[in-house]
C-alpha cells in the first residue's frame, strides 16, 4: 500500500493478546519501481520476565498459550526461529 506504515509484532504480543494479536513472519517483497524505507526496532523484556496470557482474557475465554520465562524462550527461538511458531510456544517450559 502506498504511503502505509506496517507493525508487525512479536510472539510476546501474541502470548499476552492470548492470539488476539499474532505476530508475523517477517518477509520483504523488493520491487523495482520504487523504494521503502524501514526501522527495526525490537523492545524486549528482562530475560527473567514471566510471560503468558493476560490475566483476563476477552469473554473470559481459555488461554490458549502457557506462561514461561522470557529468556527460556529465546534459547528455544535462537533454535528454531526459521520454524513454524506454534512449537516453540509448547517448547518452552511453562511456570
Amino acid at each position: 500500500m502506498t504511503n502505509a506504515i506496517v507493525i508487525n509484532t512479536g510472539d510476546q504480543i501474541e502470548v499476552l493478546s492470548n492470539g488476539r494479536y499474532k505476530s508475523a513472519w517477517h518477509r520483504v517483497l523488493a520491487r523495482e519501481e520504487g523504494n521503502r524505507k524501514s526501522i527495526a526496532s525490537f523492545y524486549n523484556p528482562s530475560y527473567k520476565a514471566a510471560i503468558g496470557p493476560a490475566a483476563e482474557t476477552e469473554g473470559g475465554s481459555e488461554k490458549k498459550y502457557p506462561k514461561f520465562v522470557f529468556g527460556d524462550y529465546m534459547d528455544v527461538y535462537a533454535t528454531q526461529k526459521f520454524m513454524p511458531k506454534e512449537p516453540r510456544f509448547l517448547a518452552v517450559k511453562s511456570l
